[in-house]
């Protein structure tokens, strides 16, 4: 066994953000009242890791780019049937990756025009008639229940290869370390050689474009509606 260093520290904090703050946004959403200023503002904080990672998984450590991961039906079928070897996320668990980055996007833009006429309207409702933010409010919970199906199937997957297949997904994912068979670590050299090194210019442009997001997301870019005048005094005559 060989230990080799096969996510960047990129890569986890935003898996463990990312997961932290899906619990709080349902959290904050289950128990509304004044928490669900919170919960609005988790959703804006959600927008900029969901484009972080968009970004990241283009110009990120290899490990994380969605090239590296997202092979087609063919690799999936030779993992399935015990043909794929590799390190990173397997051709299945690529699967499970574009499913939760598109529900959780899909989730907090639907929040971004979500209006549930008490206490809550989303920062970019304004911008959609009223049936349509209606609609977006009726998808945005439905999708919350999708999503928590997504996230436990997640989850199983995670006990199952901890239990059965004997292999640890999570301490790679707190440490960045995984240990491989030398014929995995052989079959990938330069990948697993360049996966935990720092990218500073990489990560400065992610970031960058994720500040970017949420900032749009926020409405910030929209130009204020002047407070309408005082309506003139009546005539005294």
């Amino acid at each position: 066994m060989k230990r080799v260093h096969i996510w960047d520290l990129p890569t986890r904090l935003f898996h463990w953000l990312l997961a932290f703050a899906i619990l709080a946004a349902y959290v904050t959403g289950q128990i509304g009242g004044n928490y669900i200023v919170w919960h609005g503002r988790i959703g804006l904080f959600i927008v900029g890791l969901v484009a972080f990672r968009l970004v990241w998984g283009f110009i990120g450590a290899p490990t994380a780019r969605f090239a590296s991961f997202v092979r087609g039906f063919g690799a999936i079928r030779a993992y399935l049937a015990g043909r794929w070897h590799g390190v990173g996320h397997n051709p299945l668990g690529a699967l499970s990756v574009l499913a939760l980055l598109g529900l959780v996007g899909a989730q907090a833009v639907s929040g971004l025009f979500a209006n549930d006429d008490i206490s809550f309207q989303g920062p970019l409702a304004g911008l959609v008639s009223e049936a349509a933010s209606a609609r977006l409010t009726a998808l945005h919970e439905l999708l919350q229940n999708v999503l928590l199906g997504v996230v436990g199937l997640h989850l199983a997957a995670i006990v199952f290869y901890v239990r059965i297949k004997r292999d640890n997904l999570v301490r790679p994912m707190l440490t960045g370390w995984k240990e491989l068979g030398p014929g995995l670590e052989a079959q990938a050299p330069s990948t697993v050689a360049r996966a935990g090194r720092l990218r500073p210019l990489a990560f400065g442009v992610a970031l960058a474009l994720a500040v970017a997001s949420v900032y749009a997301a926020a409405g910030g870019w929209l130009a204020e509606v002047p407070a309408s005048p005082a309506p003139a005094a009546a005539p005294g005559w």
